[in-house]
């Protein structure tokens, strides 16, 4: 648990620059699919400001499921069902075809249609089309990207969610500027959210996606705020003395979960948001950190070294029952739930001084935990909507970068920034 007060210290002092992501698969399925994904038709009348065609590709690469054909070596560039020749796919090894086209349908709006064939039984396994606005093609080529995923694998696709990250830039000696970013999942169209020259921890997103809560120093002294992000408001909720941190929002929005020192030791409360009422649910002389809510509501987890080493805890608010889940390794903490509540993601260590942090993921059915990095270095993970990716950050060099791995382990990416560090990703939900 010193760990994590250190790891907090660490944070602070980081010296972090900004800089856009790009996903860069360093491991993949051992066979991935191949797939063709032609250029789009283009039937505005006029040039597109993003090849949507492209942005797709991308999105299903760097899923590391799939690996797309290059366009040099395309034979044809089909836009539509009656110029596909599937002996030309055939002879390119390619298991999928994907083909469209777009259409203006008025002044600022376009259709995209988009088509999926299988080309060894010569058949369509998916047609559709959206409408966009010229300003948001890369949310139509997400959402296309999406569709696709979901036929092929049966995994709802994640390509429309968004990432937050911390960032900072060293300006001066002993002077910094923090930054709160957003972005695509792919670190694509990275905006601010946040600056400030105090440092900025701990991001975390509500579960309908419209609001982030975080922890800034900008007053001296850690406070939580709430943003909303379709406004910009933000809104700092009740300072206690001491330690304010760790927040964590309930399913349905109107409770925050946090870690307040306000009775002298690091305890969980929960906030009502409306009423403004708190409530402790952790009374131990131990450290009890990082909660984070079951997707029903029902129940808590968080990180306690009241057993003389940090492991992760659940309890349920019904009835204060408390349940240790990790017994594993010596060290586990940052614990996350998929939204169906079997999996555990967490920060672990198998044991012995020498051995480094990693991600791991346990299944709280059988109790079997899998490590799925071997970095050595890794702090805040955060699962993805559909629960199939954990990203995280881990150091590469001496800076600071954000990784991802599959729950199965077997594709792996990182996300590094043209110069600098990251830190404390958080992935969204599903946005509407």
């Amino acid at each position: 648990m010193r760990r994590v007060a250190a790891g907090l210290l660490v944070m602070l002092l980081s010296m972090m620059a900004r800089a856009e992501l790009v996903v860069e698969v360093t491991q993949g399925v051992e066979a991935p699919t191949a797939i063709a994904v032609v250029p789009f038709g283009n039937e505005t009348g006029s040039a597109l400001s993003e090849d949507v065609a492209a942005i797709v590709q991308q999105d299903l690469q760097r899923s590391g499921f799939f690996q797309p054909m290059a366009r040099e070596n395309m034979l044809g560039f089909p836009v539509q069902q009656s110029e596909l020749y599937y002996r030309d796919w055939r002879i390119a090894k390619m298991d999928y075809v994907v083909i469209g086209r777009a259409v203006s349908v008025g002044a600022n709006d376009i259709s995209v249609r988009f088509e999926l064939y299988d080309v060894l039984r010569e058949q369509s396994l998916l047609s559709e089309q959206v409408t966009i606005t010229r300003d948001n093609l890369r949310d139509g080529a997400h959402f296309i990207a999406d569709r696709l995923f979901e036929r092929l694998t049966g995994l709802q696709g994640a390509f429309s969610t968004r990432i937050v990250y911390v960032t900072a830039e060293q300006l001066a000696p002993g002077k910094q500027r923090f930054r709160l970013q957003l972005a695509d999942w792919d670190g694509a169209r990275a905006r601010t959210i946040l600056e400030s020259s105090e440092p900025i921890m701990s991001p975390v997103w509500s579960m309908d996606g419209s609001k982030l809560a975080y922890v800034s120093f900008e007053t001296g002294k850690p406070a939580i705020y709430v943003q909303y992000l379709a406004t910009g408001r933000r809104e700092r909720i009740q300072s206690f003395p001491g330690l304010n941190g760790a927040p964590a929002w309930s399913p349905d929005g109107s409770q925050l979960a946090l870690v307040l020192s306000r009775d002298g030791n690091p305890e969980i409360y929960i906030l009502d948001l409306q009423s403004r009422q708190l409530q402790r649910v952790t009374r131990h002389y131990g450290i009890d950190t990082e909660p984070s809510w079951a997707p029903d509501g029902q129940s808590l987890i968080f990180t306690s070294d009241r057993g003389g080493q940090p492991q992760i805890y659940r309890l349920e608010l019904a009835n204060r029952k408390l349940e240790r889940l990790t017994f594993e390794g010596n060290y586990n903490s940052s614990g996350r739930l998929t939204q169906d509540g079997r999996f555990l993601a967490m920060v672990h260590r198998s044991g012995g001084g020498g051995n480094g942090f990693d991600v791991a993921v346990q299944d709280l059915k059988t109790g079997r935990l899998d490590v799925l990095t071997r970095s050595g270095m890794v702090e805040s993970p955060s699962i993805a909507p559909n629960g199939s990716v954990v990203i995280y950050a881990t150091q590469e060099g001496t800076r600071g970068v954000l990784a991802a791995v599959s729950l199965d382990g077997r594709v792996q990416f990182r996300m590094p920034a043209v110069s600098g560090d990251v830190r404390e990703p958080a992935w969204s939900p599903y946005l509407r």
